[in-house]
């Protein structure tokens, strides 16, 4: 059971091109949102549709096969582990960020 903690499975959207960073040390980091869909029909029986959306964080080779292939509006699977953190802006308010550090990622569909 200790492997089904902290486990994250999505499957969405691109809500942008991968941010490609490459640090000192040669590692590479991409970051990027994915937008999640849910339908359902509200009390006057209109379709509504929910979208969330997510921060995702990859590393190295992950990172690697995300630059090379994801692109705004494709449609990935990704999984792994969900992350907070907090930073100081530029004019020193505490802001706080929930991420998910990708382990495996398919890339699905033609969109």
């Amino acid at each position: 059971m200790s492997t089904l903690r902290n486990k994250v499975q999505l499957i969405g959207n691109l809500g942008n091109n991968p941010e490609i960073i490459t640090l000192e040390s040669g590692k590479k980091l991409a970051k990027f949102s994915i937008a999640t869909n849910e339908n359902y029909k509200n009390a006057k029986g209109e379709k509504v549709t929910d979208t969330q959306w997510h921060n995702v964080v990859a590393w190295e080779k992950t990172a690697e096969i995300a630059e090379k292939y994801l692109e705004k509006g494709k449609e990935v699977a990704i999984e792994g582990k969900l992350t907070s953190r907090s930073y100081d802006d530029k004019e020193g308010v505490k802001r706080y960020v929930t991420e998910i550090i990708v382990n495996e990622m398919l890339l699905l569909g033609t969109k």
